[in-house]
């Protein structure tokens, strides 16, 4: 992402209850997750999983990542 972009989600960033929001849905999510690859045999899917957790663990870090991309 380029600079501007991260500047135009600096709003939601700088949000303290939007971002305390993302974040409990990202950690239910992660949790919904964790429990889907506990329970998955197949390989593809895991895989999957894990892709997913990753991205979602990325939302908890949202805030840091714009800011610095931001300045």
């Amino acid at each position: 992402m380029d600079k501007d972009q991260y500047r135009t989600l600096l709003p939601l960033v700088n949000d303290k209850a939007a971002m305390q929001l993302l974040e409990a849905y990202a950690k239910a999510r992660i949790e919904i997750r964790r429990d889907q690859l506990e329970h998955t045999l197949n390989a593809e899917r895991f895989r999957e999983g894990q892709g997913a957790l990753a991205e979602l663990r990325r939302l908890l870090t949202l805030a840091d990542e714009v800011r610095a991309g931001a300045k």
